[in-house]
This record gives C-alpha cells, structure tokens and sequence, in this order.
C-alpha cells in the first residue's frame, strides 16, 4: 500500500485497479445513502435510465451519434494528418499555422456559413465536426512533429536515406504511436460539440437532441443518465485507443517507462 501514497510511484496493475474500484463504490454507496439535495438520487437516474432506453430510444439515439463522431474523426484525421506532413515544406506551413488558430472560432458563426455551403442537416453537422476535430488534431499533431529533433534526422541521413525517406522514417513511421495518442486525446472534442450541433440539426436525432429535450423539461434525472452514458461511451472509447496503442505500438509502453 506504500506506494500508492509514494511520489512518482508506478503502484502494479491490480492494487491500482482495485484502489480505482473501491473508490468508485465509495462514491456510488455516498450518493445511494447520502444524496446531495439538488442532485437526482441513484435511484432516480437509474428509473430514467431504464425509461430512456426502453420507451424513447436511447440506445439508437447513442449509436446515431457515435456514427456520425467516428466519420467526423476518421475525416478530420486524414485531413489533420495530410496538413500537418505538409509542414515539411516551408511553403505550407503557414497553412498549418493558420489552421491551428482557427481553433478559436466559435461554433454559433461557423453553422451560418456551413448551412449556406451544404444542402442537407447531416452535412452541415458532420461537416462542422470534421472542422472542428482537425483544427483541434492539427495543433497537437504540428507538436509532434516538431517533438523531432536533429540528432533523429541526422541518424537518418547517415544511413544513406534521402530528405524524403528520412522525414517517412523517422517523422511519419516513427511518431504514429504518438499521432494516435493525439487522436485519442481530442475525440472528446467531438462528443462535446455533438450535442450542440444535434440540437441545431434535429432531422436525424442523436443522444444530444434527446438531452435537449430532457434538459427542456426539467427532467434532472434524464439528464444526468445520458450525461453519464455519454460519460461511459467516451471512457470506453478512451481505453480503446489505448489498447490500439499498446497492440500495434508496443515500444511506445516501453519509451514511457524508460522516461519515467
């Protein structure tokens, strides 16, 4: 038990799975028992949970989502991919720049111009996700790159490879384990906007039309079960990505513990 109070300490798999596991039943029993007044009790959102999903399609509503969030990213990823690679030539870099600050506008005006550029609502949505995710994935994945530094190049070059085959070795190949920790770390971008743009776009549903609707009515217990659906579906999807890293990138599991 030392080490799970030990600064720095790597505690093994199964004390800190359990650590994680009692402390989760100690706030689940704090909230059955000992319910904050302005909260809905476990009890309550678990009556709503069960209503949600048997009498107004949560479980479509769910998967209308996350198909629309997993084409966003897969989108957003090749064209975030394809900018960021471009930085190896001077002449596009300004346009990764540029695209790194767009980050920074606001949904309510871009909806405007993409509703005047799309001809159906699904577009229009997916078209202000994919927006969004790159501009997102773009700043982090530029980061990457230029995480690359010229001991790396110049070990390239004396190996006989040309500008070209380096900047794919080393560059490209070399920093995929981390462009896919970028990719996990900003999908919660999509699931934060969804909901927003669902609710502008209702033609085709979505877990954020339907938390719309339950926030308009007051129904607080609603709105808590689909918040911790919403909260359960990007954790299961968190720990996907990182299984994917540890499956086709095992050596990054072991640069993490070198560092640390």
């Amino acid at each position: 038990m030392k080490e799970l109070f030990s600064p720095n300490a790597t505690p093994r798999r199964s004390v800190f799975t359990t650590m994680v596991a009692l402390q989760v039943l100690v706030l689940v029993l704090l909230w059955a028992f000992y319910p904050v007044q302005m909260f809905p009790s476990l009890g309550q959102v678990l009556r709503a949970l069960r209503d949600l999903t048997t009498t107004q399609g949560l479980i479509q509503e769910l998967w209308a989502s996350m198909t629309t969030a997993l084409q966003a990213l897969a989108i957003g990823t090749v064209l975030a991919l394809l900018i960021s690679y471009l930085t190896a030539l001077p002449f596009f870099r300004p346009l990764a720049y540029a695209a790194t600050k767009m980050r920074y506008l606001t949904l309510t005006g871009l909806t405007f111009f993409m509703a005047l550029m799309m001809s159906s609502g699904h577009e229009v949505k997916l078209s202000v996700l994919v927006f969004a995710t790159t501009v997102y994935l773009v700043t982090g994945m530029t980061s990457v790159i230029l995480m690359t530094t010229q001991e790396e190049m110049d070990h390239a070059r004396t190996l006989g490879l040309g500008e070209w085959r380096s900047f794919w070795e080393v560059v490209v190949l070399g920093k995929l384990d981390l462009m896919l920790e970028v990719v996990r770390q900003n999908f919660a971008i999509i699931w934060t906007m969804i909901t927003l743009v669902e609710t502008l776009y209702q033609s085709e549903g979505g877990i954020g039309l339907l938390l719309y609707k339950q926030n308009r009515y007051l129904h607080l217990d609603g709105v808590l079960a689909i918040q911790l659906v919403i909260l359960a579906t990007g954790a299961a999807q968190d720990y996907l990505f990182g299984l994917l890293r540890r499956v086709f990138f095992p050596y990054s599991a072991l640069a993490a513990a070198g560092q640390g």
